[in-house]
């Protein structure tokens, strides 16, 4: 099960937005007394598309896709050498797929920054400067064995190019740039995959903002997104606390709250839906009386892939895929038989790579 570990530093809000995302209501105060363990919870992917074949098949089960959401605790400054939570925080974030990084921009007296002042920018900072540092100890620890190797002259070949990669990467780090931002091939990527690299997981920053704080014409909002243009780095807006209140509002009032909040969507789902594609994901369905389901597939991914998630059977012995999008099964008045008139059912083999929205139906033979 892939996750989104919810990072950021003390006080910027990450359990109100772990709340907002999952309606878990986990208790929002700092951490304290050296609690490490964090918040999880599974969560399912809103998705019109899956409502609507629930709708159309009526069926005895119905099952959506799902994410999980973990909320860590607090980063402190200089936590890679041991402050705060310290390593044991930098462990979870290791084990988290993808990173949505909260922003505190909201300001509330009553609730102190840890730095005395809000700066969307500077706190960024303070956190990727920590992610850069516990990168730059793994690459340290790996390059000491391999140079001893080459000392001993026992290093091989893979392992030469493995330390030429590792010294460029820790002079990139050094000029505190993340890994991110290093244009690696893919066969690099692989041979890194193991390291776990902070810097290389992919990044969603989510601004925190209060109820005054609507329109584009804030200083610190502007600022940071500038910054992340330039970083290839998406954003995304919330409320943290105001929207956190807003679930527990009937929905004819929640809409109203969210007009006044220049809002067209509830920040769960755009929250939800950005985190998908951060970890990239796409969903195809199965559709029938017995169940309607959305899987969940990497993108790019094939039809033996697709077939591989329902079941290892059906990856096994795969012949072929019956395909269509589900935009054209809607066009088709939700009919199979029309799809299949008009062209647009479609049979494809073990290298089609499955699109976002494709119905699927695994023909095989075990």
């Amino acid at each position: 099960m892939l996750n989104c570990g919810i990072i950021g530093l003390p006080l910027s809000g990450k359990t109100t937005v772990f709340n907002v995302i999952t309606r878990a209501g986990a208790e929002v105060k700092a951490y304290a007394s050296g609690k490490t363990e964090p918040n999880k919870a599974l969560v399912n992917v809103p998705d019109k598309r899956f409502d609507k074949l629930v709708e159309i098949f009526k069926p005895k089960s119905e099952k959506p896709a799902d994410v999980e959401f973990i909320d860590l605790a607090g980063l402190s400054k200089d936590a890679g050498k041991g402050a705060g939570l310290g390593n044991s925080f930098l462990s979870f974030v290791a084990e988290s797929d993808a990173l949505l990084h909260v922003i505190r921009v909201f300001k509330n007296s009553s609730v102190p920054h840890p730095e005395n002042s809000i700066d969307p920018l500077r706190d960024w900072n303070i956190v990727e400067a920590e992610l850069i540092y516990s990168d730059l100890g793994k690459i340290s620890n790996r390059l000491a064995r391999l140079e001893e190797k080459v000392t001993k002259k026992k290093i091989t070949p893979d392992e030469k190019n493995e330390l030429e990669l590792l010294k460029n990467l820790q002079d990139f780090l050094l000029n505190e740039h993340p890994l991110r931002e290093y244009d690696l091939t893919p066969e690099q990527k692989h041979l890194l995959a193991g390291f776990a690299f902070l810097t290389l997981k992919p990044e969603l920053v989510v601004l925190n903002l209060d109820d005054t704080q609507t329109g584009d014409d804030v200083s610190e909002i502007k600022e940071i997104e500038a910054e992340m243009i330039k970083r290839n780095l998406k954003t995304a807006r919330v409320f943290g606390a105001t929207e956190m209140e807003l679930e527990q509002l009937e929905p004819d009032e929640r809409i109203e709250f969210m007009k006044d909040l220049n809002l067209t969507e509830p920040g769960r789902e755009r929250l939800i839906h950005d985190a998908y594609k951060l970890l990239g994901l796409i969903s195809f369905f199965t559709s029938g009386s017995d169940e309607v389901r959305a899987w969940t597939l990497h993108n790019g991914a094939n039809a033996v892939d697709a077939a591989g998630a329902i079941h290892s059977d059906l990856a096994r012995g795969f012949i072929r895929a019956q395909v269509v999008s589900y935009d054209d099964f809607i066009a088709n008045n939700a009919s199979i038989a029309n799809c299949r008139d008009k062209g647009v059912l479609r049979l494809e083999g073990k290298e089609y790579i499955v699109k976002d929205g494709d119905m699927i139906e695994i023909r095989f033979n075990v």
